[in-house]
């Protein structure tokens, strides 16, 4: 086949495949929440919902059990002016978030409730559900969304953000995402929206036990560090250190520091590796994903897979002993020194937190 023909064939094939945006719009938020208030995160996956345009109907899911559901979800009803409904799936199989019985959930609400778009939010909890619900729904998610520029237009980052994808959705609904909460800011709501309230309704969960797979996994135990600092996630200001600090030890230099400013800690993957701190600091493309106002690293010398996590962060200050060290190409302010003098010197000069 010669080559124009060829291409005048794609042409048309692509042409014919393109499927128009959703015409009627109703989105299905998978939230989290933790001492019966929702996360931010969840409530970033809403803003997200709103961007999708049009008249579009907003419902948050929950799943849990006992009181905390409960708090939850009257908290979910006047968390968000968008949100026309609240659903709650309240079973003993919840308590912990689990991935299986969760994307049965999702399948289960699905299928009564019919959504064009099913969100959640990009951390551990949507990465664990998001590809096990597609899975059952058989369709294919769109992940790590950071910009929605139609109902089925969306970008995305690629190659550790060096370079934007936008990508048009043609499959079946419900269309699927995960998007990085970073980039759909909760924005601040100064009406009161108690007297707002929406209505919160039940999910059927009586095919629920039907499904053998719902019992396939089991919790063991949660590990995690209790902290008075901020949430690293959601904090306004994060201090980071990366292998510059050589040890476990030298890092409760970044720790007074970070305590010092009412900031949270994070660290590079490399630190991670080394055993100075534990996983769950980690910033970068395979660990959280940060944009404070006020990013400050040190010793971090700036891998791509670092910068992905913290580029949209409003202020970056970043000091390093090596001036050719590529975190200075993001840097906001750079200082080449020794981060064993500069924090010192931080600490005996910078006021205490208010």
């Amino acid at each position: 086949m010669a080559i124009g023909t060829m291409l005048s064939s794609f042409r048309k094939l692509s042409n014919t495949s393109r499927i128009t945006p959703f015409r009627s719009l109703s989105t299905l938020v998978l939230a989290e929440h933790e001492g019966g208030l929702i996360k931010n995160s969840s409530l970033s996956a809403v803003e997200a919902a709103k961007s999708l345009g049009g008249d579009n109907s907003i419902s948050l899911l929950l799943a849990g059990s006992g009181h905390s559901l409960k708090e939850a979800a009257e908290h979910a009803a006047s968390s968000h002016p968008s949100v026309s409904q609240v659903l709650i799936a309240d079973s003993d199989k919840f308590t912990y978030p689990l991935a299986e019985p969760w994307a049965k959930l999702v399948h289960l609400v699905q299928q009564s409730g019919g959504y064009s778009h099913i969100i959640a939010a990009s951390g551990s909890f949507g990465k664990n559900v998001l590809p096990r619900a597609a899975a059952l729904l058989d369709i294919s998610p769109i992940t790590d969304v950071t910009k929605i520029s139609g109902s089925n237009l969306f970008i995305r980052p690629i190659y550790a953000g060096n370079a934007l994808s936008t990508v048009r959705y043609t499959g079946s609904s419900p269309c699927m995402l995960s998007i990085r909460a970073t980039s759909f800011p909760v924005a601040s709501e100064t009406a009161d929206l108690k007297s707002n309230a929406v209505s919160i309704d039940q999910v059927d969960l009586s095919t629920l036990d039907e499904d053998e797979s719902v019992a396939k996994s089991t919790y063991v135990k949660l590990s995690a560090q209790i902290s008075e600092r901020p949430d690293l996630g959601n904090a306004r200001i994060v201090v980071t250190g990366g292998r510059g600090v050589k040890s476990a030890e030298n890092f409760k230099m970044i720790d007074k520091l970070a305590e010092k400013i009412g900031a949270a800690v994070g660290a590079t993957r490399a630190a991670v590796d080394a055993g100075l701190v534990p996983n769950d600091l980690q910033v970068g493309q395979t660990g959280k994903i940060v944009a404070p106002e006020l990013y400050m690293a040190f010793g971090v010398s700036g891998a791509i897979q670092h910068i992905a996590g913290m580029r949209d962060s409003k202020v970056i200050v970043a000091v390093n002993k090596d001036a050719d060290a590529p975190i200075f190409q993001v840097a906001d302010y750079g200082l080449v020194g020794d981060l064993f003098d500069v924090i010192p010197e931080l600490l005996e000069k910078l006021p205490e937190k208010k």
